[in-house]
């Protein structure tokens, strides 16, 4: 009787060592980068989006996952945005969000299910831990960057390559609220 209840607070003292956090949408931002006429960089962002993740004490495991909604594109255009909704692009209507669910964490690499226009493919960030600790309201806080580099066209996004790139870069910055 004695070793099951060892193990079993055992499994709980294992279990409890990793902590759930809720990302704070007003502390953190999804961010993409592609190339335009191979003169410039056109930089947006997704003003909305939800997700949390999950985070061992140790550093050694983890996990994550965003929904963001296509419609928010932001590249400080309204004529640009409203084209990037479209159906040569994003097509909001069909595909109303993205998103990303991991499916491994391993030293500074998060891989998982990238769903971009309706169409899913594995991806791997490169993940920074910036910080972590205790915010003057009581909580505590996590905060990570992440970054990667995609092809559009895998994900069926074609339009106007190469006069818009290919190449996409994704950074993704979230601060999160233990729960």
């Amino acid at each position: 009787m004695k070793v099951i209840t060892i193990s079993a607070l055992m499994l709980v003292s294992s279990l409890t060592m990793a902590a759930d956090y809720k990302i704070d949408p007003a502390h953190s931002g999804v961010v993409f980068k592609v190339g335009h006429l191979g003169v410039s960089t056109t930089v947006g962002r997704f003003n909305e989006f939800e997700g949390g993740f999950v985070y061992a004490e140790d550093g050694k495991s983890g996990s994550a996952s965003l929904t963001i909604k296509a419609d928010s594109i932001d590249t400080n255009h309204d004529a640009r945005d409203k084209h990037l909704r479209s159906p040569d692009f994003l097509d909001v209507k069909q595909f109303p969000t993205l998103t990303f669910k991991s499916t491994k964490f391993e030293g500074d690499t998060l891989t998982g299910d990238l769903t971009i226009h309706g169409v899913t493919k594995p991806v791997s960030f490169d993940v920074k831990k910036i910080g972590e600790g205790k915010d003057p309201w009581g909580g505590y806080r996590a905060g990570f960057e992440a970054k990667t580099v995609i092809q559009r066209s895998d994900f069926g996004v074609t339009y106007f390559i190469p006069g818009v790139t290919d190449t996409t870069e994704i950074e993704v910055y979230v601060e999160g609220i233990r729960q």
